[in-house]
């Protein structure tokens, strides 16, 4: 007789239990506004070292600013410092370009 009230201890406890299985709700975090280009980065010559590079650094600061790995101010700041490598690009300066960039991502640990 000692078994129903073991049965029923263990059926509330698997029921119980079963409770645990329900998903949990997700934060989302709302999408980014686009980035607006400026005119400097849609005028970076084609082929150009300091092009590609310019290019694959903001690929990952942009990825980082979607996911929430880079502040705001700081992707602004980024932003920036791409813009003057991206002036000097243009000009054909591209060993000032490449020292911009690369002075950029040691100060901010990036290194693309």
């Amino acid at each position: 007789m000692r078994r129903k009230p073991l049965r029923i201890v263990l059926l509330i406890a698997a029921l119980s239990l079963a409770g645990c299985n329900q998903p949990s709700p997700v934060a989302s975090v709302p999408p980014p506004q686009a980035a607006q280009e400026p005119a400097a980065f849609a005028s970076l010559p084609p082929g150009a070292p300091c092009s590609d590079k310019i290019h694959r650094y903001q690929t990952v600061l942009r990825a980082d600013q979607r996911t929430g790995n880079v502040e705001p101010p700081v992707y602004q700041t980024i932003e920036q410092e791409l813009s003057e490598a991206a002036q000097a690009c243009v000009a054909g300066h591209d060993r000032e370009a490449m020292a911009l960039i690369q002075a950029s991502e040691e100060r901010h640990g990036y290194h693309v």
